[in-house]
């Protein structure tokens, strides 16, 4: 009984800890202001180019590449989309989606060339817009986005605004992502979750913490910035490229900012249980720097925060019935650490547009992430780790 205690109480310590010691990452804020063209057209409106790397993305091309070509930017304002030895038609859907445009002058569809040894994919593709982009225009900003985002006519604005107006070299926006079906309700929500409890939001844009992240659905970059650090060069083998080149910007002592937006959006379509695991079982042995150590760790975490308070309550509660008066406390301990959790969940199932009701399940979602994080693992050690649209990046770390 004793041990039970310890351990409901740990978890119970852990939990106020995360509720007020962890940069308040549960409130689903900062939110990125709207776009100010006062404060914007204060300075001489920047040249920007969007880089949006495609592989076989002929499904969402058509929704997506209008809006960023639409943007309501009145600077220089150029968009390649680099196609990535798709094995459909991604270059002939850009090509048509731009010519229904209103900016179909914006856009280049540049052929990507085979893959070299030592880089993951989508960053390689990243690294020729990039090249492209200096050496036919050379603007003061770099805009990342996936082919999977639709943005709002004002996106470019509000975050070339942010970054102007409070000096910042890197703005980075996590895309609200879709939401639909029944795995959907839980498990994306849940995925936000855990990456805002990974990289806190405003611990990211604080100089003086180490916490460096972004999301790389959308991301605004300082050209010179990016050069000063040797380019994607740097996190050429990055499965997880968003973070890394995050952490590649704050190692430079260079300013940070990443948050959440209702206006930019993912389109693509989950859906199923197999659909979201194979999201996550792509990268999340990765994430762990391929460490066996670090994976024990990280089970044992998850299983001590996420199952213990719910397994408390209950066994508590059974003591409780058998006789045992210590039980009530057992499940004290197990109900409020259960109580905080579901609280701390309820504000980004608001913002993903899912039942809060669903916030209880938070242990379920908590389970299943460890069983895709060791699948992860599985993967690796049986030589299918970190294969993404037919290609395979196993044993690769980013630095």
């Amino acid at each position: 009984m004793l041990v039970s205690w310890v351990l409901a109480s740990l978890s119970l310590a852990i939990w106020i800890f995360l509720i007020v010691g962890r940069g308040w990452f549960w409130l689903a804020r900062p939110l990125l202001p709207p776009d100010n063209m006062q404060a914007l057209s204060a300075t001489p409106t920047p040249s920007v180019t969007a880089v949006i790397p495609a592989r076989n993305e002929e499904d969402v091309l058509a929704q997506t590449l209008p809006t960023v070509l639409n943007q309501t930017y009145h600077g220089d304002l150029r968009v390649i989309v680099v196609d990535d030895r798709s094995e459909d038609a991604t270059a002939s859907v850009a090509r048509h989606a731009a010519a229904r445009s209103e900016h179909p002058d914006r856009l280049t569809v540049l052929d990507g060339q085979p893959l070299p040894k030592r880089w993951a994919g989508k960053v390689w593709a990243m690294n020729q817009g990039v090249h492209h982009a200096r050496t036919t225009g050379n603007p003061e900003f770099i805009w990342f986005t996936d082919a999977d985002i639709a943005h709002a006519p004002g996106t470019l604005r509000a975050l070339v605004t942010k970054a102007q107006t409070d000096h910042l070299d890197l703005v980075s926006l996590m895309a609200q992502l879709r939401v639909e079906k029944r795995w959907d309700r839980l498990l994306i929500p849940a995925f936000v979750y855990f990456f805002a409890k990974l990289y806190p939001f405003r611990s990211v844009a604080n100089p003086r913490r180490r916490s460096a992240g972004a999301a790389g659905g959308c991301i605004l970059l300082r050209t010179d910035a990016l050069e000063e650090a040797r380019g994607l060069q740097a996190i050429q083998s990055a499965l997880i490229d968003d973070c890394a080149l995050g952490r590649l910007m704050k190692r430079n002592g260079r300013r940070l900012w990443l948050g959440f937006a209702r206006e930019v959006v993912s389109v693509r379509v989950y859906g199923t249980l197999g659909s979201v695991w194979d999201m996550v079982a792509r990268s999340a042995f990765h994430q762990l720097g391929y460490s066996f150590g670090r994976l024990l760790g990280t089970v044992l975490g998850m299983t001590l925060i996420y199952a213990g308070p719910p397994a408390a309550l209950i066994a508590g509660l059974v003591l409780s019935v058998a006789g045992i008066s210590s039980g009530c406390v057992l499940a004290l301990l197990g109900g409020a650490a259960w109580m905080l959790m579901s609280i701390s969940f309820a504000p980004i199932l608001r913002h993903q547009h899912s039942s809060i009701w669903l916030a209880p399940l938070l242990p379920v979602a908590g389970f299943l992430y460890t069983a895709m994080t060791l699948s992860s693992a599985w993967r690796h050690i049986t030589g299918r780790g970190g294969m993404w649209k037919g290609r395979p990046y196993a044993g690769k770390v980013d630095h």
